[in-house]
Order: structure tokens, then sequence, then C-alpha cells
């Protein structure tokens, strides 16, 4: 079946819709632009049609994107110039655009052309902007579930489809700025708002074949195709133009710390582009976006971010021939900070909640914390008081257990305590019922070991929230040694009703995610011992793009917290328990009260109002800063193995089971370098080889904990690749 199709009405209006089948939301393929081309030329070319609308055959949508295969593809047919191949591939795209835009007009008088307009009836993303945008107008249907925008850079490339040139030049670089490097999705009135579109209207596909009926020659010349045409606020060699993108240059780097390839190509495309006519800017555009494509960061990220991402939310790992498992009913147990996030968004999900404490007053806490969220929801319009009004109506806050009684999930967020949790799971489970999911929400204790207190250890399963919930994407689900799948099902249908992306992984010490952040922090804590100065340390960090330190992250999750994992870490261990000079500086904090953030005092030292003025003068006096500092890239690599070493032998033991949570999770999780798609993807990108001496060096240097995993040895000796190993295609294979 057609993905475009085309049909002329009596008044001569060619209606072009886009409807790809079996698709809920249109993308864009190969067959589709040539069946895009073939309409626009048809059109173009019968003398009875007075203008095109194209539209959508999807409800409520237009289109999500691109298919990122696509590009892919583009990459492989091209053999052994890629780089040809997607330069070329993206330029017939530009010239498709360009058709639409100029509509058959005469190129020296701009008379003569066919008025084109876009009726959306809902969200438009990515290349689903952008056609519209090569349009003569753009209306859009009043619905407030739409969104609005180019997201591309969120997954490490950029508008390539000429968005990026035409709306520098429809709204200015400033004005553009929040759409292209930030992937912004606003509404439609907003849109409107910001110049993206034209109308906002009950019915966008009569209103523009109307105004297709209406339209004249003047109506269809694109600002940047007229005389005199002048950049909105001002090209770069105009002053005020200039000024916007010396900003603009700080900006980005000030956000990416130059670790992100696409804001520094697209902000190069915009510089360079401005300075010439249109089509010279498209095909500047287009060098830019195949330089962007052709850095392995820009594969990794559309693999980690969108692929793998879309997959483990689709429920890519979840058991087969398990029914429907979405929850009806939560138990929350515990109504503190985690708690009460658990309850929050799953309330704003649409499901029933009972939140439960101790008492009534320490309940009625837990559900204050959801209706003060609302309240800044509504201050910022991203809620209504109606809106809040029935999510806090589904939450029922209670110390009776007795209310629990026909919930079909409990999670327990209570103290992490083995024996307050196991007293906590055979109270509830004498209320709930026999077939009831109960899921802790524990960062550290053990699922298996958790699940000797219930009666039903099949039915139990982990359910990880990171801190703090409503903002997080990640769930890390843990299963135990008898978890079935129906709880893994439950947890993984659970997951998808809160908007969450799930990981699942088996049991084992700190589980995935914080198996791997607790040698990050460790790892700079030791740096800090041997004289390495702290700013060095958190500034490598977050020049591999980490979104904070070492240090800071110390501060931010608390250090009496690290200093009790680090104790009941080394009680289970006993003798095994390797010596750490990290654990000595937790423990000299915690004795002086420098517990953090949370107590105003640190590593960091602040003012009154929680605000970090710098590091404390006091780590300098215990902790003298050495002579020599150790080489940047060093200090990163230290940080970098540290964590992508565990993430192996998680793998290598069995924790992880898919290569693609491991990385999903990691930059979900704790902000792992986000540009290098994850641990798994940054060891294929630099190569096992070269990782495995690597290895070697900083074991004979630092320690056996930078000691080669064996896996990894292997697949140096074989010249193996994580995503040639072991992606799911590859072990199919």
């Amino acid at each position: 079946m057609a993905e475009f199709t085309m049909k002329t009405d009596a008044d001569g209006v060619a209606v072009i819709t886009w409807d790809v089948p079996g698709k809920s939301m249109n993308v864009m393929s190969f067959d589709g632009l040539r069946e895009l081309e073939t309409c626009i030329d048809d059109a173009l070319g019968d003398e009875t049609v007075k203008g095109i609308v194209v539209t959508s055959g999807k409800d409520g949508s237009f289109a999500g994107g691109m298919d990122l295969n696509l590009l892919a593809k583009m990459k492989d047919d091209a053999g052994e110039d890629p780089a040809r191949g997607l330069f070329d591939g993206v330029m017939q795209i530009h010239a498709l655009l360009r058709k639409i835009e100029r509509a058959g007009m005469d190129p020296k008088t701009g008379k003569g052309g066919k008025p084109i307009a876009s009726a959306l009836p809902g969200t438009a993303a990515g290349i689903g902007l952008e056609l519209p945008l090569a349009t003569h107008r753009i209306f859009v249907a009043d619905n407030p579930k739409a969104r609005i925008g180019l997201p591309e850079i969120m997954v490490g490339i950029f508008p390539g489809a000429g968005g990026t040139t035409r709306l520098v030049r429809k709204l200015g670089a400033m004005a553009a700025a929040p759409f292209l490097l930030e992937g912004k999705m606003v509404e439609p009135a907003k849109a409107k708002g910001a110049g993206l579109i034209d109308e906002v209207v009950a019915d966008p596909l009569a209103a523009a074949r109307d105004w297709v009926l209406a339209a004249k020659d003047a109506d269809i010349v694109k600002p940047w195709d007229a005389k005199g045409y002048k950049m909105p606020g001002g090209a770069p060699y105009h002053p005020a133009g200039f000024m916007t993108f010396v900003g603009a240059n700080a900006m980005v780097n000030g956000r990416t710390k130059g670790a992100l390839p696409g804001p520094k190509a697209l902000l190069s495309a915009v510089y360079e582009g401005a300075l010439v006519d249109f089509d010279t800017a498209l095909r500047i555009e287009a060098r830019w976006f195949t330089h962007v494509l052709m850095n392995p960061s820009s594969s990794a990220m559309i693999r980690s971010l969108f692929l793998n991402k879309e997959a483990l939310e689709k429920g890519a790992v979840r058991p087969e021939g398990v029914s429907d498992q979405r929850v009806k009913k939560l138990g929350v147990l515990g109504a503190g900070m985690m708690g009460a996030g658990i309850a929050l968004v799953s309330a704003q999900a649409g499901i029933e909640v009972v939140l439960i404490d101790r008492d009534q007053d320490s309940a009625d806490r837990g559900k204050a914390y959801s209706e003060s969220y609302l309240d800044k929801g509504i201050k910022r319009g991203k809620t209504t008081q109606e809106q809040k009004d029935k999510t806090l109506a589904r939450i029922t806050a209670t110390p009776d257990l007795e209310q629990l009684k026909d919930c079909d999930l409990i999670i327990e967020a209570v103290f992490e305590d083995m024996k307050v949790k196991a007293e906590m799971t055979q109270n509830v489970e004498k209320v709930i019922p026999e077939d009831c999911i109960f899921a802790s929400n524990t960062s550290t204790l053990p699922i298996t070991e958790l699940a000797k207190a219930s009666a039903r250890p099949g039915q139990f399963i982990g359910i990880h929230f990171f801190s703090p919930v409503e903002k997080m994407a990640l769930v890390e689900i843990i299963k135990g040694r008898e978890t079935g799948d129906r709880a893994v099902a439950k947890a993984l249908d659970y997951a998808r009703q809160i908007r969450k992306t799930p990981i699942v992984v088996n049991d084992a010490r700190f589980f995935y995610a914080n198996r791997c952040i607790i040698p990050y922090i460790n790892e700079g804590l030791r740096m800090i011992t041997e004289g390495v100065a702290p700013p060095l340390i958190d500034h490598a960090a977050e020049q591999l793009g980490f979104p904070v330190g070492p240090i800071q992250l110390n501060d931010e999750t608390s250090i009496d917290l690290g200093a009790k994992i680090a104790r009941a870490t080394k009680a289970a261990m006993g003798d095994a328990y390797p010596e750490n000079p990290a654990d000595d500086l937790i423990f000299w904090l915690e004795e002086k009260g420098r517990l953090g953030r949370k107590a105003k005092a640190g590593f960091f030292d602040y003012d009154d109002k929680g605000k970090r003025q710098g590091y404390w003068p006091g780590l300098t006096e215990r902790y003298p800063h050495a002579e020599e500092q150790p080489d940047l890239i060093e200090v990163q690599e230290r940080l970098m193995f540290a964590q992508v070493l565990e993430a192996v032998r998680a793998l290598e033991e069995g924790v992880l089971e898919d290569i693609r949570e491991g990385d999903v999770g990691a930059i979900l999780g704790w902000g792992f370098a986000p540009w290098s798609g994850g641990p798994f993807s940054w060891l294929d990108i630099i190569g096992a080889e070269y990782a495995a001496e690597r290895c070697d060096q900083l074991q004979a240097k630092f320690g056996d904990r930078f000691a080669c995993p064996p896996l990894l040895r292997e697949m140096a000796e074989k010249g193996q690749t994580f995503y040639g190993r072991f992606a799911p295609e590859s072990r199919a294979a």
C-alpha cells in the first residue's frame, strides 16, 4: 500500500495524504519520499490543479520524523564512500522540499506557482515539521495534546532536511535556538506564538483548502526568496547578529562542555549558512549534517537514545505468553520522598494509589508532595487545576493496611533495613490478594534475600526508581532468584503506564546502575587522596558529558549514604573487601558532620539557601594538591574505565542480559556520557583491543580494579565488538 496518496476535488485542490500502513504515526521512508515527489510532480503538472494541501491520515498527528534506519541505508548503499552517499541522499531531500517551496513559480518573477499548504491534525516532529516549513502556510488542529518541534538534537544529530536553515531564516538565530539547540517541543498555541506555524484552527484541512483557493502570487514567495530579505535579529556580520552568535557559541559550550558533536555542527551550519544565499545554505547544512552522521557518536546516540530506548519501552525484553498486566490499583508503602514521588507519577498516569505510612500525618505529608508539585506545574502552565484535582483524588493517604486489600501491585519504599522491610512484607501479605505482585524499591539490598520474607517469592521483584522520581526517566527492574515471568511482565507494563524506560537485570550486589555509579564516585574520591585538584576531577567528568562530576555527585546524593553503603559492603564481603582510601575520606567527612548538600556542608561550602560556594578549603588542608597534576585524558580515562569495566563484568556475570539495557540504563540512570551511546557503545568506538591495552596500563599504575575482564580480553583477541557479538540480531544469527 502507498504511503502518500493524492485526490483532487471539484474546486481543483489536490489533497496529498500521508498515511503509512501499519504505523500509529507517520515516519518518512525512501518509498515515502519517492511517492511524495510523484504526487507533487503530478499536481504541479496538472493544469486543473489550483493548489495543494499536504495532510495526514493519522488521527491526532502528522508525523513523528524520519525513519532513522534510512540514514544507515544511505551509508551502506554508498559502499566505499559513505559520506558521499549521505550527502547526495540529503541533497535529494533538499531538492524535493525546495521543489515544494518554489511550487513551479518562475525563478525570476516569483509568479505562476501553485500555493501549497500543510494541514496538521496534531504532533509534527523532525521532518514532520521540516516538510511543512517548506510549504507556504501551516495550519494545525487546536489539539492541546499535540507537540510541534525539531527534537533531533536529543539523539545526537540536528535538523538536516532544511529545518535548520528555514527556521533560522524564519525566526532569526536567537528565537530559533530553543527549538534547534534544545529540541523544544511545544503545543500548537505556543508554536504559533513562537512563529513555527501560521494558524491554529478547529479544522486544519478545511482552513488550508480555503487558503489555497484564495492565495495570490505574493503569498507563496518565502521571505528568503524575496528581494531585500534581511535575517531577523541580524546576520553574523551585523552588530546585533554578531552578539547573537557570540552568545550562542558561549551557551553551547557552557551546556555541552564541548562533549557533544551535534550542537557544534548545528551552530556551524547556522553561522556559515547565514553568510550566503538560501540554496548555498542548504548545501552547507547538508555538509555539516553529513559530518555529524559520519561521527561514530551520532550512530551510537541514535541507536541508544532512539532505537534501543524505543524497543525497551515497547517491551523488547517482556516475557512472552504473559497476558496484559497493567496496574489498576497500586499500594505504596512509605510516604517519604521516594514513596511520595512514586505515588505522584502513578496517579498522574491514571492509576488509583494507596499511600501508606506509620500515621496519618506522615501519610498526608507524602500526599502533600504531589499537591506542591502540581501547584508548581499550574504556575508554569504545565498542568491545570482540573488535572491537579483528578490526580490528587486518585491518592488515598492512610496508615491503614486494610486499604491495600484490592491492590494488584505493591511497591515498598520504607527504610533501607532488611528487618524493617521483612516485617512490612509479611504484614502486607496478610491483607493483599494472593495474586498481587510485591515489589521493593531498594537501591542496594539483594532482592533474593528480601524475598525470603515473602510467602510468594515468585511474585516478589525489585522496582528501583531513581531520585527524583518525577524527573528521572529510568526504572531498574530486578529479578530475584525465584521471581516469575508474571512479576516481570507486571513491572514492565507498569513502567510503560507511567512512561518510564525500563531495564531488567538479575539480582546481584548494587544491581546494575549503582554497581557502576559507586566506582565512578570512588575513583574521583581516590584522586582527591592522591592530591589531584578537585576542580580538575569534576571538570574532567563534565567535559566527558556527565551532568555532574563524581565529587559534586557525592554531595548531591549525601555523604552519609556513601558511608552507610561502604560499611554494609564491608560487612557483607568481610576479608574480600578491598581497602579503599575513598572510604577514609568519606568517614572523615561524616565525622565532621559534612554530609553534603542536605547539611549545607560537604565537599563544597554552601550559603544559607543551599547554593554551592566552592570546594571546602579543609579538603586541601588534609589532602594537599600534588605539585604535578595528572593529564586531563588520564583523569577522564580513570573515570570512564571505572564504570565501563563494571558494566562488562555485569554482562559477564549475567546481571545484564541485554547490552541495550546496559547502554540505555547508563545514560538515563546516571547521565553516562550521552555522546558515547553508553558503556558498550563507547567500548565499540574505541575498540576492544585498545580498551584491553589501556586496562593493562591503568592496572599497572593504579591497581587491580582496572584489571581487564576476561570477556573484554577475549573480544580484543578476536577483533570483536559488543554490538557485533551481543546485539539481539547478532545473537539470533
